[in-house]
């Protein structure tokens, strides 16, 4: 099962894209797990705001900065599970950043959660030059 929850101060057209393209972006999503040999048993993204990810980072993590994603990994052998929490502004900005559009940004990042699950990291230079393949790889299959 793959839920889509909204934090309670998200109530702009930032979502639409999940509410327009739900079954769709679960689709793609259980393709990207099959890709890399798993399947997704309860996986939760929790799509809100600056102020609730940089709370969630403090209490959970003991950091105290702003991201746009932070994954609690439930995973078992072959089975995704996890939490996974989004920050729709850090988002926003990431891509006016990169030049991309927020739609787009948004889909990296819902595969870049998903990817941290599979056991992807991206801590050194080379495992986020990896997760970036995997991400644009992940990209190609929403839009082909």
């Amino acid at each position: 099962m793959i839920n889509f929850v909204y934090d309670s101060s998200l109530a702009d057209e930032r979502i639409a894209l999940i509410d327009e393209q739900q079954p769709r972006l679960q689709r793609w999503l259980r393709q990207i797990a099959a890709h890399y040999g798993f399947t997704i048993g309860e996986l939760t993204y929790i799509l809100c705001s600056d102020e609730k990810e940089l709370s969630v980072n403090r209490e959970f993590l003991g950091h105290d900065y702003y991201t746009d994603i932070i994954t609690f990994d439930y995973t078992t052998p072959a089975c995704i599970n996890g939490d996974i929490f989004i920050s729709l502004d850090t988002v926003q900005s990431n891509a006016a950043e990169v030049g991309t559009t927020a739609e787009r940004e948004l889909l990296r990042i819902l595969a870049h959660g998903l990817l941290h699950l599979t056991g992807q990291g991206d801590k050194t230079p080379d495992s986020k030059a990896e997760m970036t393949r995997k991400e644009e790889h992940a990209l190609n299959l929403y839009n082909p």
